[in-house]
């Protein structure tokens, strides 16, 4: 992503390594399966085979594994350029807008309760990530963490040190 706060690229980041680490990130279903459409979400319900919620499925999508009724709710307030026209817009769900939805959502304190960027600003990342963990559960405080939990403070400092040296 271009632009932005290079404190909320940082974290974008992060949260990718732990729900998308995958080369083609954007494009990546839960499973591990791609979709070449990202005109909008593929909203593809894949059951789920492990960890609490085996039994029903998920429709995660992207670098940010939105479920679909998240990125309808969110690309309705952050989504730069909507198609449509009243009650009947689309959201793009191609790779700019991903990243531009979320960082807009990142930024936006009333959405998450505290102010981010200043919380990173201050070094209290152990704080988002566990206000974050709600939505995002791999990020080590949800019900379910990977392998990358426990390292994304590390992956965190790396992605900082970058982003502000861009």
């Amino acid at each position: 992503m271009r632009g932005g706060d290079p404190y909320i690229r940082a974290l974008m980041r992060t949260i990718t390594a732990s729900e998308a680490n995958d080369p083609q990130p954007y494009t990546i279903i839960y499973g591990g399966q791609h979709v070449s459409d990202l005109r909008r979400h593929p909203e593809i319900c894949v059951p789920i085979v492990a960890g609490p919620n085996v039994g029903k499925c998920s429709t995660a999508a992207g670098r940010y594994q939105f479920l679909d009724i998240t990125w309808k709710a969110k690309a309705q307030s952050y989504h730069p350029r909507p198609s449509g026209f009243l009650f009947w817009k689309q959201y793009s769900f191609e790779a700019h807008f991903q990243d531009a939805v979320v960082h807009d959502w990142l930024k936006d304190s009333r959405a998450w309760g505290m102010d981010i960027p200043k919380e990173l600003r201050q070094g209290n990342l152990d704080k988002v990530l566990r206000r974050l963990s709600g939505t995002w559960t791999s990020l080590g405080y949800g019900i379910e963490t990977n392998s990358m939990s426990k390292h994304l403070p590390k992956v965190y400092e790396r992605m900082i040190e970058e982003e502000l040296n861009r």
